[in-house]
């Protein structure tokens, strides 16, 4: 985190965020076709992460091999199901439905991606950082991580998703729905170690959600620092979506304030 090559990688994405915005500002193309090319970029950012990670392993007894992918992989962090949610409002006509998971991705997708990018986790779970410009996975997320920040900017931007103040409130539902899940999932992949029917150790666990650990490695030794921890997320999460919202109330109350005059 925060070496020369995580720099130029952040600088990178900086850039291009910055670029596509001034683009998508400038010719304000319909948030439909937006979205049909972030379907692509996801397409192929999720073929190169499984085709750069995926391993042929040896069975128990060695006779067969069978290609498998690390569970850190799954497509259950909060910019990894993205992928699911992109191709939903993609494919969906308008409804409140289709909404209210465009409010939940405006703050989510700016969000959850600039803090992926300020603290990679790939550097410490899937390669080195000297495999920032030469390691297929490197490319894979950054620009997925990006394309994610530029189309949360454009959800807002383009004005087509109708974002009220409800929404607000609908977005931290399923950020929590999903928080309640993750703890089941990181439960669930687990492999815990049993000695005479007692549960002593687990040797390894995934942090879909960053419900089980935090992501700059403090360790959590008591479950009371697990609560205050689970507090601190829930009250980041609270505060920062409201200030995304801001905008949004804003235009509510001077779209009323209009309507009354």
């Amino acid at each position: 985190m925060f070496t020369a090559n995580h720099l130029i990688w952040f600088c990178i994405s900086i850039i291009i965020i910055v670029v596509s915005v001034i683009a998508l500002k400038k010719y304000r193309p319909p948030l439909e076709k937006v979205l049909v090319v972030c379907c692509v970029v996801c397409v192929l950012s999720e073929l190169i992460k499984i085709f750069s990670v995926i391993r042929l392993v040896p069975s128990a007894d060695g006779s067969m091999y069978y290609p498998y992918m690390e569970l850190q992989h799954l497509p259950f962090h909060l910019c990894s199901i993205q992928l699911f949610t992109i191709f939903y409002v993609t494919l969906k006509k308008p409804c409140n439905n289709r909404t209210i998971i465009l409010g939940f991705m405006y703050p989510t997708c700016i969000m959850g991606a600039f803090l992926s990018l300020c603290m990679p986790s790939i550097f410490s779970t899937s390669i080195s950082i000297d495999q920032a410009f030469t390691h297929p996975l490197a490319y894979q997320f950054f620009l997925y991580h990006s394309m994610l920040i530029i189309l949360g900017i454009y959800i807002k931007m383009s004005g087509e998703a109708k974002l009220k103040p409800v929404h607000y409130l609908t977005t931290m539902g399923i950020l929590g729905f999903l928080a309640v899940v993750s703890l089941y999932l990181n439960s669930m992949f687990a492999t815990p170690v049993y000695e005479n029917g007692t549960l002593i150790s687990v040797e390894y666990t995934t942090n879909f959600f960053f419900t089980y650990k935090t992501p700059i490695n403090i360790a959590i030794t008591e479950i009371w620092q697990w609560y205050v921890y689970i507090t601190v997320i829930v009250v980041l999460a609270i505060v920062l979506v409201g200030l995304f919202y801001i905008p949004v109330f804003k235009d509510y109350y001077e779209q009323n304030r209009k309507q009354k005059l």
